[in-house]
């Protein structure tokens, strides 16, 4: 569909136009009608399909068309991360080039006392969106810094994601400040039972949009080790001394085992860092910078502190541990191979594994292909599908199993 076939302002369509945004992606074309209706909307849809132009387009639209009180905050856009925020921010720019009338404020935590005052005196003026943060929203609401009693919008982005991370409470607490009339407009990634319980709280009779989640991109070459947990960081390392490292990124299951298994891999002689919620904000920041410029090649993140990573030239990014969501996998080797260019992905399966990984492949449609765990490793488990825990082990000069064949679909290739 064509951005022009829908009713958005034309102050709106110039900016897309100067943006060269032709036409809507499916998450755009069944959002944007009903939001310019008024109607609460649940979204899913995976991130990079373009949720943020899909809320941010009609609400824009609505403001310039006026009608909402002059000087006043009239929307509130949540995000779990500054990264995100930060990213919602310059989406904004970009589609409110044209529009006169309609300014915004973006209000994150880890900065100087600077910014708190400057975030502070934009909302006391009336800023029309302000895209928060939890904590740092519940900051200046519990200080008196903000008026939410002509909030019109309540925007959730990544919704699954600031539970995640705890900020539940903080959600509801931040909507019993809002007016009784308002429109909650929610996206996520996934639809866990958190999120049906939170959008039943928040959600009037909503519209949901749904989308089926899409493959990954047919540029990511896809492998896998069948192995015990042991025999991750020496398969790591084996990796790294076959090609040398540039432009990684390795997903850890948690911000423990991402702080361990960082000061490994420095250890063994290579440039690395970790990225977990116990940094502060000025640290991630550091860690970021220090990515994209190429002072390191190798960042270890959790999913949630990762989510706000916006880079497009990743080269390999590594499963440490299999994500028990096949969402979660797409999200996570979609990181690399963007804008068109190649790449590859990498899943360590353990024994306890095993089963998340057969139910990734399942919706894949296809065996992702097994590499042999080096020999100087030891034996390995069996990939069963079946979830049955049987060894192998390699003998010979070319690493050839012992025991009977296996059928193919349950052999390492």
């Amino acid at each position: 569909m064509d951005f022009y076939d829908l009713d958005l302002n034309y102050n709106v369509l110039d900016a897309l136009d100067d943006m060269n945004f032709i036409e809507t992606t499916p998450i755009q074309e069944h959002s944007i009608p009903p939001i310019l209706k008024g109607r609460d909307i649940m979204g899913i849809a995976q991130t990079g399909t373009g949720k943020t132009a899909a809320y941010l387009l009609p609400i824009l639209s609505l403001l310039e068309d006026g009608g909402y009180p002059m000087n006043a905050i009239n929307c509130i856009i949540m995000s779990p991360t500054r990264e995100l925020a930060q990213q919602i921010d310059q989406a904004m720019q970009g589609f409110s080039y044209y529009l006169s009338n309609v300014s915004s404020i973006a209000v994150y935590g880890g900065n100087d006392g600077i910014r708190y005052e400057q975030e502070k005196r934009s909302m006391q003026n009336g800023a029309d969106v302000v895209i928060a943060t939890p904590g740092r929203l519940i900051s200046h609401i519990t200080l008196g810094n903000i008026d939410l009693s002509n909030v019109s919008f309540f925007i959730l982005d990544e919704a699954d994601r600031m539970l995640d991370m705890g900020f539940c409470d903080d959600i509801l607490q931040i909507a019993k400040h809002l007016p009784m009339r308002h429109q909650t407009i929610m996206f996520s990634a996934t639809m866990p039972n958190d999120i049906l319980k939170l959008a039943h709280q928040l959600l009037k009779n909503p519209v949901e949009v749904k989308l089926s989640l899409s493959k990954p991109a047919e540029g990511i070459a896809q492998y896998a080790y069948i192995c015990y947990e042991a025999q991750k960081l020496g398969i790591i390392k084996a990796i790294f001394n076959e090609r040398k490292p540039e432009r990684v990124i390795i997903f850890t299951s948690s911000k423990v085992k991402t702080k361990e298994l960082a000061i490994s891999i420095i250890r063994a002689g290579y440039k690395a860092k970790a990225m977990h919620s116990d940094l502060e904000q000025a640290e991630r920041d550091d860690v970021m910078y220090q990515f994209r410029s190429g002072k390191i090649d190798i960042l270890v993140a959790t999913d949630i502190v990762a989510r706000g990573i916006d880079i497009d030239d990743i080269q390999l990014v590594v499963n440490y541990d299999v994500p028990h969501d096949k969402e979660d996998y797409v999200h996570r080797i979609g990181r690399t191979a963007r804008a068109g260019k190649n790449g590859r992905s990498i899943t360590l399966v353990s024994e306890k594994d095993q089963q998340y990984f057969a139910h990734i492949e399942k919706f894949l449609g296809k065996d992702v292909e097994k590499l042999p765990v080096p020999m100087e490793l030891g034996e390995c488990p069996t990939y069963n599908k079946e979830h049955k825990t049987k060894k192998k082990s390699y003998s010979g000069k070319n690493g050839k199993y012992r025991g009977k064949a296996k059928k193919k679909s349950d052999s390492h290739r």
